[in-house]
This record gives C-alpha cells, sequence and structure tokens, in this order.
C-alpha cells in the first residue's frame, strides 16, 4: 500500500470513531480506538482540522466532525432526497412519453446524472448514471447556467474552457448568455445535438426549500424523432414534472428570487 493510500485509510479510520454517543474525542481516546500512536494520531488529526474534516474545541481541546464533512453528508442527502422523490414523476413521465428521462444534479462545472431511465424504444440515445457533463453543453446544463446566481454563473462561464463537444456545441460566451437570458425567461431548455450530435432534449429547473436550483429534468431521445411538434408536446411535461418535484421538496414557484 502506497503512503498515500495508508494515510487515507487512517483519515477514514479516524472518522469512524466518531458517533452520535461519542461525537467529541480526543486525540487520545481515537489512539487507543484505532490502535495508531499517539504521535500519528495527533499529526492526522491536525491536518484533518486545517483541512476542515475536523473541528478541535479551544477550550477542552476534543475534536468533533467538520464542517467539510457536514457539507458532503449534505450533499449526498440532498441527492439521495431528490431522487427518491422524483423517480415516480419520471416514471410517469416515460410511459407517457416513451423517451428516455434523466435527472441531473450540479458538481462544479459539470452536471452528474444520478438517475436515468432509459426509452424502451429500439432507437435511442444510451446513457448511463454517473455521466459528467460541462454546463454549457445540453440542455440540462444550459437550465443550471440559466437559473444559478449571476455571480456563480459568470464564475463558471469564464473559468471553463469550452471545447465543442459537437459542430452544435454553443462555445461563444456572449450567445450562449443570450440563450441562457431567454431559457430564464422561458423556464426551460431545448437541445439539439449540442454534446451528443445525435441527440436532442428538453429541461426543466427543479428548485429546493432554499429557492436556488438543485437539479435538472431532462427528457431526452434522437434528434430525428424529436420534431419541433413533439418538442412543444414536451415541454409542459417536462415543466410540470420540474414543478411537482420543486412543490413536493418545499419549494413555491411564486417565491422564487435569484
Amino acid at each position: 500500500m502506497s503512503e498515500k493510500s495508508q494515510s487515507l485509510e487512517r483519515i477514514v479510520t479516524i472518522l469512524d470513531c466518531f458517533s452520535l454517543e461519542e461525537p467529541m474525542l480526543g486525540v487520545r481516546e481515537v489512539a487507543r480506538k484505532t490502535g495508531l500512536s499517539h504521535s500519528t494520531t495527533g499529526r492526522l488529526m491536525a491536518n484533518m482540522k486545517a483541512l476542515g474534516i475536523l473541528n478541535q474545541d479551544a477550550e477542552t481541546l476534543g475534536y468533533t466532525i467538520g464542517s467539510k464533512v457536514l457539507a458532503w453528508a449534505g450533499i449526498y442527502g440532498a441527492s439521495l432526497d431528490v431522487r427518491s422523490v422524483s423517480l415516480p414523476i419520471m416514471v410517469r413521465l416515460q410511459e407517457k412519453t416513451r423517451e428516455t428521462i434523466s435527472l441531473y444534479v450540479l458538481e462544479g462545472k459539470e452536471r452528474v446524472c444520478i438517475e436515468r431511465l432509459e426509452s424502451p424504444e429500439t432507437v435511442r440515445i444510451v446513457s448511463h448514471i454517473g455521466l459528467r457533463i460541462p454546463l454549457y453543453a445540453g440542455s440540462a446544463g444550459k437550465v443550471f447556467l440559466a437559473f444559478l446566481p449571476e455571480d456563480r454563473r459568470d464564475e463558471i462561464l469564464t473559468t471553463t474552457e469550452m471545447v465543442p463537444l459537437s459542430p452544435c456545441t454553443i462555445t461563444d460566451i456572449d450567445k450562449l448568455k443570450a440563450e441562457l437570458n431567454k431559457i430564464r425567461e422561458q423556464g426551460y431548455a431545448i437541445s439539439r445535438g449540442e454534446w451528443i450530435l445525435e441527440a436532442a432534449g428538453v429541461a426543466a429547473p427543479i428548485f429546493g426549500h432554499t429557492r436556488h436550483i438543485i437539479a435538472a429534468l431532462t427528457i431526452s431521445g434522437p434528434a430525428q424523432r424529436f420534431t419541433y411538434e413533439k418538442i412543444n408536446e414536451i415541454i409542459p411535461l417536462v415543466t410540470s414534472g420540474a414543478e411537482e418535484i420543486s412543490q413536493e421538496l418545499g419549494y413555491f414557484p411564486q417565491s422564487y428570487s435569484q
């Protein structure tokens, strides 16, 4: 085992020492629980504190789980919540449209698929859960950019290298911003061949109780099947589905603010 792997294993072992019954532990207690030496345990826990993985009480010098771990737990929990709420609605949309229904969440400058119901049609666009796609390409990515706070959106756009994923990828920032403004006004995004040339999709934002976008719902399929007439039929389905999920998560449309 490499030195890095060993250190990572020891960090996980230290975190496993904390529990609801013992939320605060000292170096000596953790050393006893893990079997590590007192000096090694102290050094690792000090490094974990510097990284925000552990907090240390100034008076008792005891350690507790840090804000960074709690943030990770919150992201994981939010993903589970939106997935469990969304799944029945996604099933209903798939039964009605016979197209692929996907659920994406935001991670950094990418969108990540956390749930996907494949179309039962023989000709379909095949993808997988866990797929990561840049935000500037495709309907779901554009939905995230359109409804993120403006400063966060601009930060992403100015620090992302917009590499064309297909001949239809929008790589001009001004052109993309104009489209994002339109998406924000109409409440949905359309994509035709922006990251897979043969694919088309329609996406709508899902908001949480904090009034911020937390996920994107999409209906997608082969571009040849997604005629303008079909897209117009899909738009109210995906927007109403996303609104229903948002409301179940505690969001009310009339109270949205950036």
